[in-house]
């Protein structure tokens, strides 16, 4: 396999999972297309970029990879430079970049709890 089809399958992969799981589309279809799959594992798979990459880069690793060894190889690789590219892009709505909320432990208040 050369190079630029794993950059290709990558970038393939973070574009079609981000279309689906966080894109309005045209005329909204892909907001229609989350709402039409209603509640259950179809939907937690649309709501989570993670899982859906995987899904996404199943089938493309089978077209891209000439053996079973790079197509197994492929499948998690193009998943994971998606997730790569998602966090690397990924932005709140103020244009601010998202970052994981960090473990922050409030001071305890001395109440005078009773004995």
């Amino acid at each position: 396999m050369q190079f630029y089809w794993l950059v290709l399958g990558g970038l393939s992969v973070w574009r079609i999972t981000h279309l689906l799981n966080a894109e309005d589309g045209p005329w909204d279809i892909f907001v229609r297309l989350r709402q039409h799959v209603g509640q259950g594992a179809v939907r937690q798979l649309f709501d989570c970029f993670y899982c859906l990459s995987l899904w996404i880069a199943a089938p493309l690793a089978a077209v891209l990879g000439t053996t079973w060894k790079e197509r197994l190889l492929l499948w998690p690789a193009l998943s994971a430079s998606a997730i790569l590219l998602e966090r690397l892009t990924s932005r709140d709505n103020s244009g601010n970049e998202l970052l994981h909320a960090a473990y922050v432990e409030d001071k305890e208040e001395n109440n005078g709890l009773l004995r």
